[in-house]
């Protein structure tokens, strides 16, 4: 595997886009030897590849280190059959979710090496988070460049098995979500005691940002950084005793809807 690997890029909407944009942000892949598939590319990623000449819409040929695939799952069985001749001695990287990788191989005339990655939301602004499995047949170096290449918009975490991803989209795909639905609860809280309806939410929105950065730059797991921030009688140890206690009442909650996510996800995988 080159230092910088040419990639095929199928569909540079949200998702794609994002990859695009990193990777020439970081010089990781090798621009004049990748391409860039959709007829509708938003207009600043057809800007940037012409600035990094790479190539938009060219013919379906073989060539290609990676192929990823970055499409809408329900698109895939119109779409994919025609990039086969694409997927010859490729690594196929899909970041669809709920498309296995039986289905992918079907629908790209059975390339051999597959990987199936789910990024979450925040990896639009390079500070996501992706569950990644990978089938045998891709190397140890092929994993290490996937990781590179996934690194355009935040960490990767590997996991054992493929039907894993459906956990990983239940905790890191639905995540932020419920960050977003804590911040929303924590400013209707702060309004009910007394605060202004918007000092309350530009406090607990900011809050809950800080937090998650101080979280990223300390290096200490989340629990040991409650502790020290939790003084023994104080009012955060108030607060604590209310959310979860020793009945546990949030860990127990999040326990129900993690799970719940996590069937949904399987029930609509393929």
């Amino acid at each position: 595997m080159n230092d910088k690997p040419s990639v095929a890029l199928i569909g540079a909407g949200a998702m794609g886009g994002a990859l695009f944009r990193g990777w020439l942000a970081t010089k990781s892949i090798d621009a004049a030897k990748s391409a860039i598939f959709d007829p509708g590319a938003p207009g600043e990623i057809v800007d940037l590849a012409k600035e990094f000449a790479v190539q938009i819409n060219p013919g379906i040929n073989a060539g290609f280190d990676f192929l990823i695939i970055a499409v809408k799952p329900q698109m895939a069985a119109k779409i994919l059959p025609a990039y086969a001749p694409a997927a010859v001695g490729a690594v196929v990287l899909s970041v669809m979710a709920g498309t296995s990788i039986a289905t992918l191989s079907t629908l790209l005339s059975g390339p051999a090496k597959i990987v199936r990655t789910m990024p979450n939301l925040p990896a639009a602004v390079g500070a996501g988070v992706s569950g990644v499995f990978a089938n045998k047949a891709v190397s140890d170096g092929e994993r290490a460049a996937v990781e590179q290449l996934m690194a355009a918009v935040g960490a990767s975490v590997w996991v054992e098995r493929e039907t894993d991803i459906d956990l990983v989209t239940a905790v890191s795909g639905s995540g932020p979500a419920y960050f977003f639905l804590l911040a929303e609860a924590l400013a209707e809280a702060g309004a009910n005691i007394g605060l202004t309806q918007d000092a309350a939410t530009r406090l607990a929105e900011a809050t809950l940002a800080g937090a998650g950065a101080l979280m990223a730059a300390d290096g200490r797991r989340a629990a040991e950084i409650r502790k020290a921030v939790t003084s023994p009688g104080g009012t955060t140890a108030a607060a604590l005793d209310v959310l979860d206690g020793d009945r546990k009442v949030m860990r127990e909650l999040m326990k129900k809807a993690v799970a719940a996510a996590a069937k949904r996800a399987g029930e609509l995988a393929d």
